[in-house]
């Protein structure tokens, strides 16, 4: 009788388990991803499509999870200010700085008000991604335990540096951590301004005219010079005519440089001056601050900032009060005064902006899209199946005083200095379609742009450019003038043109020293070797270039020579190098980089592929590196020399080979036509998992330059499929 009863026990609560109401999220989840299809081809490339764009950017950021989760998570914990509760109390200040300009209520109530089909794509977002962890349950997040759809606003645009991080750490910590007193402002009077970000060892676009090229299509070259494995290569379309192919920066839901069928384009980081700091003369009366415009007083705003972070024992939180002006937040103290900084703070737009210009279908579009001016980190080099090409010079210029020099903090006791509006397109030293039939941008001026086409720096403000010119500016010229042969493979040999320009004018510095130094120079007879492998050099990096070696040795070892005195002079190390180094600097350099070659591998005469090398061990974001372990050569060098590839690499504790960390992360070259055509390189590989056979397989090909074939369309994303499935399946 009483198993009986236990029998019916168990039957009954078998029912109501059974018969309890399914989760609606999960079947929410579940109903989408039943309608979408992620192929990946033999590359692990994933080739997302579904009925809306919605249905794509479900998928995508699945298929991204997939690939790479804890990337995601670490973009959006710093785009939160929530690194520290990963990281632990070394964070905080980078979490503060984020909380500054990123309230999570401030982007709940733009979520609210977002349109629509805008909500939508933030909603597939964070159902996407929660899928992933539900259907992942050997995921264990470190903080993100659940996405929500304001989420996808904090972080917006999709540059490896946001305009929030020129920011200085150190020059905000020492403003708030003891509080804005009269001590912390003395103590900050000696501290430089922020220094200018740019990405690492810069990025490369390049756009020829059908007129240019054989087969009369316009072709694109994007090569952003990113940190490695910054970004996922991916492809999303959907059946509302959505179909792009490019990088997505881990997380985002657009594709941030790429192409669809009618029209491409590549990002550089631009060196237009749009983020401004503001001398604040603040006075303090019963615990309330106030500064000072046109001779009136205002309050300056006031808000307490929480900032979690992990310790050993658990959680624990620092509070913070922090400062804000009509210009924007104070960061630090100078000249005794508080310094507020005004930059592009619009999410909103910016979302709207990076998604929108994946569907453009052609020039009227982009320029509509550009109208947006929230994409205010980066310039743009455009091409399309219409034969346009264009360079777009920024997108985010307020008009200011052009007498004054705003890459210093100005005052702001004037209203007068205030930012007024956006620079229109029209007038922003853009390129469009120029007779020369090309356009290139290495993170250099806008000048030389189009060459003889370029726009007049007369007819413009100093603010839309605080640089100049750079080495890959002037290879990139010479590369891409007077040729009209080009093809996707000519296109690629221009991007992998082994000449380096900065090599150019110091070589030669030290070739005349070295003649003029009497034969009875104490360092002249051991370096006649190494000298004459210079002179017959012809400055073009390679595998097997001893040359390269002794070069590069030598020349970091000049600059950091005599860096303090090219300081002293106001001059470039380059310039100082050629004009002012003495016979014995340029002698001892040269001694003593032919003397750390041969401690380090054993003889001067080491190519340089032997030093300069390409690995990856783990899926650390943060890579290890060891001699030990196997590594492959890589021929490009760093653009610092004017190195179109870019390959930044350093030596590491215990090491002394060279390892690339940055430089060409993603490299592709598009033909637009009556069908497009694409070639393509990722650094290592589309996965983190170094379990996956796509890890790194294509690293031989990144460290050739060997690009392979981009499959766009469906009938060759069919034939070089290995997997279709469903997410979740």
């Amino acid at each position: 009788m009483k198993k009986y009863v236990l029998l019916l026990i168990f039957v009954a609560v078998g029912v109501a388990v059974g018969c309890a109401p399914a989760d609606p999220e999960i079947q929410r989840w579940e109903a989408m991803a039943d309608e979408i299809t992620i192929t990946r081809d033999h590359w692990g490339i994933a080739h997302i499509h579904g009925p809306t764009d919605a249905h794509a950017v479900f998928g995508m950021i699945y298929a991204q999870a997939e690939d790479d989760f804890n990337r995601i998570e670490v973009n959006f914990l710093n785009s939160q200010g929530r690194l520290a509760e990963a990281e632990g109390e070394s964070e905080i200040w980078r979490d503060l700085r984020m909380k500054l300009f990123i309230d999570p209520v401030d982007m709940q109530e733009m979520y609210a008000s977002s349109p629509p089909w805008l909500v939508d794509l933030m909603d597939a977002w964070a159902d996407g991604l929660n899928y992933y962890l539900h259907t992942h349950p050997e995921v264990s997040p470190r903080v993100l335990t659940h996405f929500e759809p304001w989420m996808a606003l904090t972080f917006s645009e999709g540059s490896i540096g946001g305009d929030i991080e020129r920011v200085n750490l150190d020059q905000l910590q020492a403003f708030y951590d003891d509080g804005p007193d009269d001590l912390a402002m003395a103590a900050l009077d000696e501290i430089e301004p922020l220094v200018d970000w740019e990405e690492p060892r810069g990025s490369n676009g390049f756009a020829v005219a059908p007129g240019n090229t054989v087969n009369g299509n316009a072709l694109l070259l994007i090569n952003p010079h990113t940190s490695f494995f910054f970004r996922s290569e991916l492809h999303m379309s959907s059946d509302e005519g959505l179909n792009a192919y490019g990088a997505s920066t881990w997380g985002q839901f657009f594709i941030y440089q790429g192409f669809n069928e009618n029209v491409g384009w590549m990002h550089t980081s631009s060196g237009v001056d749009n983020i401004d700091e503001y001398l604040e003369t603040v006075v303090e009366r019963d615990g309330q601050y106030y500064y000072t415009v046109d001779d009136e007083e205002r309050l300056v705003e006031s808000r307490e900032v929480a900032v979690p972070y992990r310790t050993d024992q658990g959680g624990a939180e620092r509070v913070f009060t922090v400062f804000s002006t009509h210009r924007g937040p104070v960061i630090r103290a100078a000249d005794g005064k508080w310094v507020s900084v005004a930059l592009m703070n619009e999410p909103l737009s910016a979302l709207m902006q990076s998604y929108t210009r994946t569907t453009a279908r052609g020039l009227a579009d982009y320029r509509e899209n550009m109208e947006m001016h929230t994409n205010s980190s980066n310039n743009t080099v455009y091409a399309d199946a219409d034969g346009n090409i264009a360079y777009w010079h920024s997108n985010f210029v307020p008009e200011r005083n052009a007498a004054m020099d705003w890459t210093r903090p100005v005052d702001g006791s004037t209203s007068a200095n205030d930012w007024g509006e956006v620079h229109s397109i029209d007038e922003t030293p853009n390129v469009f379609n120029p007779s020369v039939g090309w356009v290139q941008n290495t993170n250099n001026w806008p000048y030389t742009a189009a060459g003889p086409d370029s726009p007049d720096p007369d007819d413009y403000a100093r603010y839309f450019e605080r640089g100049g010119e750079n080495s890959r500016g002037i290879h990139a010229v010479r590369v891409l003038s007077d040729r009209t042969d080009f093809t996707v493979e000519r296109l690629v040999e221009a991007a992998y043109d082994p000449v380096m320009p900065g090599f150019e004018p110091i070589v030669p510095a030290l070739l005349r020293a070295y003649d003029r130094a009497p034969a009875s120079h104490a360092m002249k007879a051991a370096l006649s070797g190494p000298i004459e492998v210079l002179r017959a050099w012809d400055y073009k990096w390679g595998v097997e270039s001893i040359a390269t070696s002794v070069a590069t040795y030598w020349a970091e070892d000049i600059t950091q020579r005599v860096a303090g005195a090219a300081r002293s002079a106001g001059m470039s190390t380059t310039d100082y190098i050629v004009s002012r180094a003495s016979v014995d600097e340029h002698l001892q350099s040269l001694t003593d980089a032919t003397a750390l070659l041969t401690s380090e591998f054993g003889d001067w005469r080491t190519p340089w592929g032997e030093i300069n090398r390409y690995q990856r061990l783990t899926g650390d974001i943060v890579q290890p590196f060891s001699d030990d372990a196997p590594s492959l050569p890589v021929g490009f060098h760093s653009s610092r020399w004017g190195s179109l590839a870019s390959f930044g690499a350093s030596r590491y504790p215990g090491t002394a080979r060279r390892y690339g960390t940055s430089g060409n992360s993603f490299v592709a070259v598009v033909e637009f036509g009556e069908r497009v055509r694409a070639v393509a390189v990722t650094a290592g590989g589309e996965s983190g998992d170094p379990s996956s056979p796509h890890f790194n397989d294509q690293a031989q090909r990144y460290a050739e330059g060997n690009l392979r074939p981009v499959y766009y369309y469906p009938e060759d994303i069919a034939a070089n499929a290995e997997r279709t499935y469903k997410p979740g399946g």
